[in-house]
């Protein structure tokens, strides 16, 4: 399937594939709403209710996913001029607290489940549902990571986290299920309880990383020292202070004080700024670079550090 899927992507710029990837989870989630409801209302199991739950917040979430990805990737105009990729954040943030309202509401139904159980009814169609949910999960979970290994994507990544738990939870759903069918009529109600629980531990993680991103977090330190070492492999670079990067959306900002020798011509230097930045950008493609060059005399002093003159 991987092979399949990079044949017909390889074409797709990142624009391109995060719409794929957004217009795929919509589908998934609907698809998943239809026979999740049809199973529940054959069988009245609640773990099936709060996988259900878990779908209908999965379609709204990657609904905003779809929505945000869009507008995320509008370019700059006159009132944004740093892009408008904060959208994608902003849509984790939501995603965040649509999984946190269900799993408030699964917590309550599996306790009023556990007070007055009730038999389960045609379980094995629930079985059969739920194969077939993590058999289209781990699809879209395969084309998810493939996208987010291609662009990074905050959002897409957010989207594939809760798409990730589903394959366990629904797994869990059908031990829960067979359990029921045995006798075990309290499984049900708490394995809902465990799955709203790690739903909880779900958004907690995706509204953290969507929050870092909106706080303009600097970029991994593996990502720094390879900027550093880039910058200062350069044979006219004497040093390399003050470095600052962020992320928004699809776009890295990066910005730079550079050391170079104060005898250089301005024409030089400015050379010199051009070939660290273009350094830089083979790193992050794409990015946004701005170098400040600094001039440095003999003893690595800046002007501004001299002291000044006594009288």
């Amino acid at each position: 399937m991987a092979g399949k899927m990079t044949k017909y992507t390889a074409k797709m710029d990142n624009g391109g594939l995060l719409k794929l990837a957004s217009l795929g989870s919509v589908l998934v989630a609907v698809t998943l709403i239809v026979v999740k409801l049809a199973a529940w209302l054959l069988t009245g199991s609640v773990s099936l209710l709060a996988s259900l739950v878990d779908s209908i917040m999965d379609s709204l979430a990657s609904l905003i996913n779809l929505l945000a990805i869009r507008y995320s990737l509008q370019p700059a105009d006159e009132h944004h001029r740093f892009g408008h990729g904060k959208a994608e954040p902003l849509a984790g943030l939501a995603q965040a607290a649509f999984i946190s309202g269900s799993a408030v509401f699964l917590i309550f139904h599996a306790v009023d489940r556990l007070r007055y159980p009730r038999e389960l009814e045609a379980v094995a169609v629930g079985i059969g549902v739920m194969v077939f949910a993590i058999l289209l999960t781990l699809g879209l979970l395969v084309l998810q990571h493939f996208v987010i290994r291609r662009t990074g994507s905050t959002a897409i990544r957010a989207d594939a986290l809760h798409y990730a738990s589903d394959v366990l939870t629904n797994s869990s759903i059908l031990l829960a299920l067979y359990l029921s069918s045995l006798g075990v009529s309290w499984a049900d109600p708490v394995f809902a309880i465990g799955i709203a629980l790690y739903i909880f531990y779900s958004a907690f993680r995706i509204g953290h990383e969507s929050f870092q991103h909106l706080m303009d977090r600097q970029l991994p330190k593996e990502v720094l020292d390879q900027i550093l070492s880039a910058a200062n492999a350069h044979q006219s670079v004497l040093g390399v202070h003050d470095l600052r990067t962020r992320q928004s959306g699809q776009m890295n900002f990066v910005q730079a004080h550079v050391e170079l020798d104060q005898d250089l011509s301005l024409e030089q230097a400015h050379t010199v700024g051009d070939e660290v930045e273009e350094k830089i950008k083979s790193i992050l493609p794409g990015a946004e670079v701005i170098i400040h060059l600094d001039p440095v005399n003999n003893e690595g002093e800046r002007p501004s550090m001299r002291k000044p003159a006594q009288n």
